[in-house]
């Protein structure tokens, strides 16, 4: 019994801030923003909710695998911007949906969300608790934003990624992962209650970079692949430099490594699932191809996660 990718599918805001309507706000320019973080653009949610975007990402990845709301088991969101304390955005959405049935929760790992909410969903399936599960990731990231602080509101943008995955009795598409965490390093990136987003850039940099090369050596290593033989790299979306840095460590070739971030900035757990959607419609990710995505955020969380699409 295996787990594969039935469909993917995305939601941006219509809303598009770019770097120079930044320069009107706080003190910073195209050149700076562009050169630290290559950064250019990033959409902002100005009339869409939380659930709104996931809706519409979740639609998007149900049509593509030709399923209706009502075939999926369980819904999983990977978001640290949810609409209301409680209920979750799980539920909110199962309503949304016209889901009947099922259960449905979220799942807090800041820009990790995606790939753990990934993690949970495969052992669910692989387990025979569930045979067709959708998971989402998605924020709004503009909610928590200090538009004062220069350092940070340059960084990161809304938008809202699903994916839908079902039992397969073929091998899975699902070939290594590996989560991990380290609580005593919370203060490098997080926000308080109520509060903006606060990272100290240059700690979180080194430390991403090490811990993101550590995890995807591992799932590379345990499912006996090399680096030459990825097909494609999709990291989380945080800054080109960590993403150029990761690259240069595993010995894997710029031109194999998607980037979108000059488009959507930072978009925390919606990051990875927006890019797997893009890489696939752009005919750069075919099935038999193998994907290594990993993340890096708040908590810190951190992981990767090896597919054979």
């Amino acid at each position: 019994m295996g787990t594969r990718i039935a469909g993917t599918g995305t939601y941006l805001p219509r809303s598009i801030l770019t770097n120079h309507d930044l320069e009107k706000l706080v003190e910073t320019s195209d050149e700076w923003i562009t050169t630290r973080t290559g950064i250019k653009e990033r959409r902002i949610a100005k009339e869409e909710s939380v659930v709104d975007m996931a809706k519409e990402a979740s639609l998007s990845a149900l049509g593509r695998a030709g399923l209706s709301p009502k075939d999926i088991d369980v819904v999983i969101v990977g978001t640290l911007t949810p609409d209301k304390r409680f209920p979750s955005t799980g539920c909110l959405l199962q309503a949304e949906l016209g889901m009947e049935g099922g259960y449905a929760f979220d799942l807090s790992a800041a820009c990790s969300g995606f790939l753990y909410s990934l993690e949970v969903a495969d052992g669910l399936i692989k387990a025979g608790k569930a045979e067709k599960v959708l998971v989402v990731g998605v924020e709004k990231l503009s909610e928590i934003v200090d538009w004062t602080d220069r350092s940070t509101c340059v960084l990161f943008g809304d938008g809202a990624g699903a994916v839908v995955l079902e039992r397969s009795e073929d091998e899975s598409d699902v070939l290594a992962s590996e989560m991990l965490s380290d609580g005593r390093l919370w203060d490098i990136l997080y926000a308080d209650k109520c509060g903006y987003i606060k990272m100290k850039g240059r700690e979180l940099f080194k430390v991403a970079v090490r811990n993101m090369e550590e995890a995807c050596r591992k799932v590379l290593s345990g499912a006996g692949i090399s680096p030459k033989d990825v097909s494609l790299v999709i990291p989380h979306q945080a800054n080109v430099r960590i993403i150029k840095a990761l690259a240069e460590k595993l010995g894997i070739d710029q031109e194999k490594v998607y980037v979108n971030i000059d488009r959507y900035g930072n978009t925390s757990a919606a990051s990875i699932p927006i890019a797997l959607h893009e890489a696939i419609e752009e005919g750069k990710l075919k099935r038999g191809d193998v994907v290594l995505m990993t993340a890096m955020g708040g908590g810190l969380t951190w992981g990767a996660t090896l597919l054979r699409y």
